[in-house]
């Protein structure tokens, strides 16, 4: 028997003897198998590019978000204290430029990487035995840092903050009335929703806005807190995308921008978790948003998540595989817009009456797209009233900009970025290496589009 069949001195064997257990077997009799998908024609259950009205639009900005995040253990004497190092990154690539330099013979590797613009929040959080002088517990550490690193970032140097992004979305949060518990450990009795700090009306302890975000919740006192970690970072990321509408909103020499802009943002577009009550006042934000926009240009706003990794991911890829084992079970250029009833049905099982995947956490619609050269994107485009958010029904009309959106994609996929799109690659690096922490771009570049739009 060769090495890899033991570790730490130990068989595989039992393993063996429990997969071929007839408990096993008779337990795989009983499970429900999803069959008919393989029967199904894609070619005629998806929308053709063709098919469409063609758009001659091309956006001047791509601005891309993504996050990452790492812990690692400090020694300060006790035992597993942690810190977790978040960053969440915002990168622009000017398109102009860039097709200008594809006119050129020789494209100047240092001007085409002046085309993309990268800033980045980066923030470090506390987790299991780490307490901030004047603190009294890692726990209202972590509190108080959000609270401030919220306060810190804004897009221009005139417009809002972070925290009063979050802060305006908070406001339809009070609509619901108290939250459910004080979060200091004294203290068990319910409390108001407000802005800024302020204090708790039972016991006295200082209370900040971001509270109600109950991030807090997931610090695991006694080992590490990865899940609190990712989570803020996923919150940033949702806060991030509405402070910059907002902010661009805010400045009106830009806002016109707005309708020539591409937004995306790692991940489907959803809020989970303590925070995912954001999912509400995100949504009618981007309705009143998108309704300005509307109204001024003509035109919807365009934003999009897109997905890497999870079930999606696997079942397209699944789909797309046909008997023989070939990757042309979906056709090129192909869009296939997914209802309520389809996931239940194929990807994410459940036969409850009147269950709606996502409904009180997602504000976008999912669908399926395979690019001319092959590729398979899972995307979110944002929605911006209930005929686009109706998951029962999938017409085009459902998903805003689709024909626009799609031939974007064609260009943007590519094979060094699998299941992904370029600007979300150059975001996620940023994320992952960050090299431009707290360097603002925004007015630099806002001004540059501009004065070129100016110009022409």
């Amino acid at each position: 028997m060769s090495d890899n069949n033991f570790v730490n001195g130990q068989s595989y064997e039992p393993l063996r003897r429990l997969l071929s257990d007839s408990k096993i077997q008779e337990l795989q009799t009983q499970i429900r198998v999803n069959s008919n998908i393989e029967d199904t024609n894609w070619d005629e259950q998806t929308i053709k590019l063709k098919d469409l009205e063609q758009s001659s639009w091309q956006p001047k900005l791509l601005i891309a978000i993504d996050g990452d995040y790492s812990k690692s253990i400090i020694q300060n004497g006790y035992p597993g204290a942690e810190i977790g190092y978040i960053t969440v990154s915002t990168v622009v690539i000017l398109l102009e430029k860039v097709r200008e330099l594809e006119n050129e013979q020789f494209i100047d590797p240092k001007k085409f990487r002046e085309t993309e613009q990268p800033t980045s929040i980066d923030s470090l959080f506390v987790g299991c035995n780490v307490v901030l002088q004047g603190e009294d517990s890692a726990k209202s550490s972590m509190r108080k840092i959000l609270y401030i690193e919220l306060k810190k970032f804004q897009v221009f140097g005139d417009t809002e903050t972070l925290l009063d992004t979050y802060e305006y979305l908070l406001k339809e949060r009070f609509a619901s009335g108290r939250a459910s518990k004080c979060p200091h450990d004294n203290c068990d009795a319910d409390y108001e929703f407000s802005l800024g700090e302020y204090k708790c009306n039972s016991c006295g302890g200082k209370l900040y806005s971001t509270d109600a975000l109950r991030l807090h919740e997931l610090l695991n006192s006694s080992g590490t807190s990865g899940e609190m970690y990712g989570q803020i970072k996923e919150t940033f990321k949702k806060l991030q995308l509405i402070h910059l509408l907002r902010s661009f909103e805010q400045q009106p020499k830009y806002f016109s921008l707005l309708r020539d802009i591409a937004f995306f943002i790692e991940g489907t577009l959803a809020v989970f978790s303590t925070a995912s009550w954001l999912a509400k006042p995100i949504r009618t934000e981007l309705a009143r948003l998108n309704t300005k926009v509307s109204e001024e240009f003509g035109s919807n706003l365009m934003v999009l998540g897109i997905e890497r990794t999870g079930s999606f991911v696997n079942h397209f890829a699944q789909i797309d595989v046909m008997q023989n084992g070939s990757n042309n079970n979906f056709p090129n250029q192909s869009a296939f817009l997914i209802t309520n009833k389809y996931i239940k049905e194929h990807i994410v099982f459940n036969e409850q009456p009147g269950y709606i995947y996502l409904e009180d956490t997602s504000f976008g619609r999912k669908f399926f797209y395979k690019t001319n050269a092959g590729h398979r994107v899972v995307a979110s485009v944002a929605t911006y009233n209930n005929y686009q958010s109706n998951p029962e029904t999938a017409f085009p009309a459902q998903f805003p900009r689709l024909i626009e959106i799609l031939q974007l994609l064609d260009k943007l996929v590519s094979n060094r970025y699998e299941n992904s799109v370029t600007p979300l690659a150059t975001a996620h690096a940023e994320a992952a290496i960050p090299l431009n922490l707290g360097k603002s771009i925004f007015d630099k570049i806002a001004r540059e589009i501009r004065a070129n739009s100016t110009n022409k």
